[in-house]
């Protein structure tokens, strides 16, 4: 089963990739290095063998390499260059050109031929259909986004900043046509003078500058602030990414590191260019930077490099200066739909009419996927869906004044206090169903804004970045996330006020401290208690309780039962309208001292918390404290605990052996130190739950 590419580099990834599987395929790959060691390898077996090799190799003879039947081509990337079933005579010269799809079937006559590619081709000379038969299988656009294996791509048509005149757009219509046509030679003849043409346009200094201005304050806007802030523009030639890199550098001197021109060389570039673009290895190295989510470099201007089999998942935005149609086009809008964190989808800003090219491109494609994809401009899709739920959060905040938040003048503490108080609001017990509603619309609406938020005035950007304010709070406080910090809170409010409103300074919802919230800090417990959003104050210290009794039933048996209890008690009265959330918030603090309390104890004791959770089951029961001195059960404490650490097993959760050699020592131990006294055997019990519990965390 030959595997046929068209690059070497694709070769090799994909080779190195079978040969991890070698054990499962129960047979190990083997690359062709030549068309003779092709040969061989086809000659020396009768069945099984999975060959890589390159199409380029066939063109070395048109001698058969095998007339075995047996034989299974599969051809990665079958849209691009195996094309050419027939041999077409050169008028003027009479040589006979052979296709690529000719000689590869000459070589292998008898073989069955299977191709691969996401953007099949359909036009009067290239087929990818008559070359390799009717589809097997599809996985369209539609399924992936379903399966979450790619995100969606959005439009965002910027055509009109340009001011681009109507003969420009039928000049770049004409550019289509020739692509069309995929290249033949008269149409390219016939375009050489339309293309100088489009070149002196697309070039010309007022138009780039016009372009660099508008691309900066869409990016600064909007853009940047999408996951990494990693974005591609496409330049129309060479030339034009060389101005667009150097006005952009004008306009943003500090910039240097943050954008960067991905080209290859030539001899007949102007001096000054050659440091800008390098080679090979200077290109490896932007090509490292750019996939770095944590390096400054951001923006990569690029023409035709790194527009396929280019991947960087958190790369959200694309702006194309450039005519592209058909494949072409959709492999290179495929750069912003890999999957990253919690991207919405990939965003196209189009400054050359390419909408018209997007929907001829999608007639190659399923039924589904037109219907879904035919029609992603943001202005129809993501803006309108954007103001329907800009709306349905104002409904579910109706009842709270957060006006205090719009005005331009107000302070962060005003901010802070709207945010908080809009917590507080939906934090109440009648409003239980609202909050979870508002999470969800929120989500949405956040969603929303990352796509369209340039299509958006200041007000309605101020108003989002509230409301994704709130539901991050929520979102905080109701989930099992890590525990809290004050510090992580305000630097994520303050990036969402920056991202939408270019908002500066820091928000601080509670104090200038900027330290984790602590359960144990009596300043910290005593700023929620006279808190006056009681209904914030009560989820907050619940959130930190539970964080705490979820460590508890990692490591301390005793305390995260008796805590448990407590706290369920505690809600399901507050639920049943037994009690206030004032009284609520008053038990919750005694829980709160007494587990300082607890936590303070150990320390008195000299014990760790993981040696004072088997002081508390060794010493659940009262009796126990009675009949033995502190000293002999702090003693049995350590050293219960330093014979667990020693005899731990690797197997202790697989065999059942292993926990009950654990069980015997345990309980051998416990007899030399004559534990429980008589009458406190279920005593036992306790101690090797707690034992088996630690061994399990």
């Amino acid at each position: 089963m030959p595997s046929l590419t068209d690059r070497n580099d694709l070769d090799d990834q994909l080779f190195a990739q079978f040969a991890k599987c070698a054990e499962f395929l129960r047979q190990s790959p083997v690359q062709a290095e030549s068309r003779t060691h092709l040969k061989e390898l086809l000659a020396g077996r009768q069945a099984n063998g999975i060959i890589f090799t390159t199409m380029q190799k066939f063109e070395e003879s048109s001698e058969p390499l095998s007339e075995r039947r047996n034989i299974v081509v599969m051809a990665d990337e079958a849209h691009r260059g195996q094309y050419g079933l027939e041999e077409k005579i050169d008028a003027e010269t009479g040589r006979i050109k052979i296709g690529t799809a000719r000689l590869i079937r000459d070589s292998l006559p008898n073989a069955t031929y299977i191709g691969f590619t996401g953007t099949p081709i359909s036009s009067k000379d290239r087929s990818t259909i008559e070359v390799f038969g009717d589809y097997i299988d599809v996985y369209d656009m539609t399924q992936a986004v379903e399966d979450g294996a790619t995100r969606p791509v959005y439009y965002e048509s910027r055509v009109i900043h340009l001011k681009l005149d109507e003969d420009m757009l039928r000049l770049i219509d004409a550019e289509y046509d020739v692509m069309a046509q995929n290249a033949a030679e008269y149409a390219i003849e016939k375009s050489k003078k339309e293309l100088g043409r489009m070149e002196s346009i697309l070039g010309a200094e007022q138009t780039v500058d016009a372009l660099c201005h508008d691309i900066i304050a869409h990016y600064e806007d909007s853009r940047q602030y999408e996951q990494t802030g990693k974005a591609m523009i496409v330049a129309y030639s060479r030339a034009i990414a060389m101005r667009i890199y150097q006005k952009m550098l004008e306009l943003r001197p500090e910039w240097t590191e943050k954008v960067g021109v991905v080209m290859t060389e030539s001899n007949k570039d102007p001096e000054e260019w050659r440091d800008i673009i390098g080679n090979k290895r200077r290109r490896d190295e932007l090509a490292g930077k750019f996939k770095d989510n944590d390096d400054p470099m951001k923006i990569a201007i690029v023409v035709d490099m790194w527009l396929t089999g280019f991947d960087v998942p958190s790369l959200a935005t694309m702006y194309i200066y450039k005519p592209m149609a058909g494949h072409n086009l959709m492999q290179a809008i495929a750069r912003v739909n890999r999957v990253y964190q919690d991207k919405e989808g990939g965003l196209v800003v189009d400054y050359v009419g390419i909408a018209s090219a997007l929907k001829r491109a999608m007639n190659d494609y399923t039924n589904r996927d037109k219907q879904n994809y035919g029609e992603q401009d943001i202005a129809k899709t993501a803006l309108p869906k954007f103001v329907e739920k800009l709306e349905v959060c104002r409904t579910l905040m109706h009842g709270f004044d957060y006006s205090t938040f719009m005005n331009e003048k107000a302070t962060d503490l005003i901010r802070a206090k709207a945010i908080s108080g809009g917590v507080n609001f939906l934090s109440a017990l009648e409003q239980t169903k609202e909050k979870e509603t508002f999470i969800k619309e929120a989500m949405l609406l956040r969603q929303a804004l990352s796509l369209c938020r340039s299509l958006l005035h200041a007000q309605q950007r101020f108003e989002a970045a509230y409301f994704e304010a709130v539901r991050t709070l929520l979102t905080r406080f109701m989930g099992d996330g890590k525990q809290i910090s004050l510090k992580e809170i305000n630097e994520r409010i303050n990036a969402l006020l920056k991202a939408s409103i270019q908002s500066e300074g820091v928000i601080n919802l509670f104090s200038d401290k900027e330290k984790d919230f602590s359960l144990f800090d009596e300043k910290f417990l005593a700023e929620i208690a006279n808190m006056k959003e009681k209904n914030l104050a009560l989820e907050l210290l619940k959130k930190l309780l539970a964080e705490q009794i979820k460590t508890y039933k990692r490591t301390n048996l005793v305390k995260s039962e008796m805590f448990s209890q407590r706290m369920a008690q505690c809600m399901k009265s507050y639920i049943n309208g037994l009690i206030s959330n004032e009284q609520v918030i008053a038990e919750l603090m005694s829980m709160a001292n007494e587990m300082a309390a607890a936590s303070a104890q150990g320390q008195a004791l000299g014990l760790t918390d993981e040696e004072l959770a088997f002081y508390d089951a060794l010493t659940k029961p009262q009796a126990v404290r009675d009949f033995y001195q502190n000293s002999e059960l702090v003693a049995l404490t350590q050293e219960l605990t330093d014979m667990l650490r020693r005899n731990r097993t690797i197997d202790w959760q697989k065999k059942e052996s292993a926990r009950a050699g654990m069980r015997r020592l345990v309980k051998k131990l416990l007899k030399r130190y004559k534990y429980p006294p008589e009458g406190l055997e279920d005593a036992i019990a306790t101690v090797i739950g707690q034992c088996e519990m630690w061994a399990d965390s």
